[in-house]
């Protein structure tokens, strides 16, 4: 008779929520200890309140969206997918809906309910959750996991341990790098941990005057000491320091590591993607014929929104107040330059505090990837952000918590 496990989960996030849930279901005894006063907490701010689950695409497409190691989860990726996570919170009558890029929300966009139906089933499957249990050390033995030490001095014994306490990005939801220092603990090498999917800071202060302002349909290429790194269509939007939205949280992930290496990065913004040079020097032609005799800053409105008009017509370098049928064609390719390739300088990210996810943490090459279990410490596992694997935005690094937390909880259960 298999005796059964008797198995801690630090971190009630994703990861370790979904682990305790998989790990209870194979027949282990399960704790899960949350530093919070409240199971997850990160969870409620994702998709901004309403909670990317995941993406509605196969498991090759999935890793092709994670440039931190991708190899390294192909066991947990192929084992538990988009398509698993999705017949997974249905199951907890979670209802859900796929959205443009196939990005999966639940129908009532409320991230409170994912949470809520997590949390039910952890009771369901009689996890023991004890909150506002820090864990403070790992207690080793002869090489092997034997507990952990909380940091109200309390000592709880198991047969299996689970780091899944998040990465470092928004610490104010208690993600503070715990599982690092943890993992060091133990032994394991810790890959240098960055913000990623970041907002970017930029040299130019007309950037922060235009605070609040989205612009969509454009395009997004960013550059690394002149290297082109990345380009895409879409949405970004201007804030107190500089720029983030989708293409910009995306472009950071290229460009950290010349910003780390301290080379110069800037971004190009296309605002009319849809035409080329020709095209555009003809829509201006037409709007300018019907605008002869108006100041230069008053014929952008059909073309601009009205907040970027003054910041386009300074950067142009032709007069604010010229009428129209001065406008030289040298002065017009100059405007057509601006409105092609909005340059801004990139002087670095906004920090662990509005970063979607963290790049970095325990090396994969100590662990086992089809288990998810220490090759230095046996009997302990990690989850989740915890391990310096990370993916872009869409859906994935939540796809990474759930297909690596699920893996760790039936191998601790089962092995």
């Amino acid at each position: 008779m298999i005796k059964e496990k008797n198995v801690i989960v630090a971190g009630g996030g994703a990861s370790g929520m979904i682990a305790a849930i998989f790990a209870a279901g194979a027949g282990a005894r399960v704790t899960l200890l949350e530093k919070n006063d409240a199971l997850g907490k990160k969870i409620l701010i994702t998709g901004k309140g309403r909670c990317n689950l995941t993406n509605a695409c196969d498991a090759q497409e999935a890793l092709s969206n994670i440039p931190g190691n991708p190899e390294f989860l192909y066991s947990s990726l192929y084992g538990f997918d988009g398509a698993a996570t999705i017949n997974f919170f249905n199951s907890l009558g979670v209802a859900t809906k796929i959205e443009r890029g196939r990005r999966v929300f639940p129908v009532s966009d409320k991230a409170g309910d994912v949470v809520g139906a997590l949390v039910k089933k952890t009771r369901e499957s009689n996890v023991t959750a004890r909150l506002n249990a820090a864990v403070k050390s790992l207690i080793i033995k002869e090489g092997e996991a034997a507990g952990v030490r909380l940091a109200s001095g309390e000592t709880i014994f198991a047969d299996k341990i689970l780091i899944a306490t998040g990465g470092a990005s928004y610490p104010r939801t208690g993600s503070t790098g715990d599982g690092y220092r943890l993992a060091r603990q133990a032994g394991h090498t810790v890959i240098a941990p960055r913000p990623s999917l970041v907002p970017l800071t930029v040299a130019e202060e007309w950037a922060g005057s235009l605070e609040g302002l989205s612009l969509r349909n454009v395009k997004l290429a960013a550059y690394v000491n002149e290297k082109k790194v990345y380009s895409e269509l879409g949405e970004m939007l201007f804030t107190a320091r500089g720029v983030s939205g989708p293409l910009v949280l995306t472009a950071s992930r290229f460009v950290s590591d010349g910003l780390d290496a301290g080379l110069p990065v800037r971004l190009a913004i296309d605002l009319k993607p849809a035409l080329d040079n020709a095209a555009l020097g003809r829509r201006l032609e037409r709007d300018f014929d019907t605008a002869r005799n108006k100041n230069f800053i008053n014929a952008l409105g059909g073309l601009l929104p009205r907040r970027l008009i003054p910041v386009v017509t300074g950067l142009s370098g032709i007069p604010a107040v010229k009428k129209i049928n001065s406008v030289t064609r040298d002065e017009r390719r100059g405007l057509i330059s601006v409105l092609k390739e909005l340059r801004l300088r990139v002087t670095g990210t906004e920090g662990f505090g509005q970063a979607v996810t963290t790049r970095g943490g325990v090396s994969v090459k100590e662990i086992n990837p089809s288990a998810m279990e220490s090759k230095i410490i046996k009997g302990l596992y990690f989850s989740g952000e915890t391990i310096d694997v990370d993916a872009l935005t869409g859906g994935f690094n939540l796809q990474i918590a759930f297909s690596t937390g699920a893996l760790a909880g039936k191998s601790m259960a089962l092995k």
